[in-house]
């Protein structure tokens, strides 16, 4: 398996029908843009699988499922439930200008305009209204993801430049 850095897009939560289709729940925008890369590498239980063809659909309901190969009954389905699908950083289309993906961001050093650290963004997530981005450092920070808060990104550099107080 290649070392490239990996992107978790969804896992599977169950099994659907009796002819081995699995249940997904996916994280990508649309919830059935996960079938746009392939191939996939499962996680589950230790090991890991790559699935280069899995074939699957958004249904009425909004959930989505997936044919993958060799999984043919219901039971084959149900022993897979839990594994984590993963694809490689490389397999996601470019950025537009001005535009990250999370995982670009997880792990750049943090610094206020005032050249105060705010260590490294551990992790962002949507609370509804905005993107949120976590830092870790001598404290957590929650910093909503907006423009004018986040002053630039220099993915290059690995460094974010932030206009927050950092009593806040």
């Amino acid at each position: 398996m290649s070392t490239e850095r990996r992107i978790l897009l969804g896992r599977i939560v169950g099994a659907f029908g009796v002819r081995g289709e699995v249940k997904l729940e996916s994280w990508t925008e649309p919830r059935d843009a996960l079938f746009r890369y392939r191939p996939w590498i499962l996680s589950h239980r230790g090991e890991e699988t790559v699935v280069p063809n899995a074939k699957g659909k958004l249904m009425g309901n909004g959930s989505v499922t997936a044919r993958l190969p060799e999984v043919e009954t219901r039971e084959d389905a149900e022993r897979l439930v839990g594994a984590e699908i993963w694809v490689l950083r490389s397999q996601l289309p470019p950025s537009k200008p001005g535009e990250y993906y999370w995982v670009d961001l997880e792990g750049l050093s943090v610094t206020t305009v005032d050249g105060v650290s705010f260590g490294r963004v551990s992790h962002l997530f949507s609370n509804g209204a905005n993107d949120v981005i976590v830092t870790a450092g001598e404290r957590t920070r929650y910093l909503p993801y907006t423009p004018d808060v986040v002053i630039s990104v220099d993915l290059a550099a690995g460094t974010m430049l932030v206009d927050w107080d950092p009593e806040f």
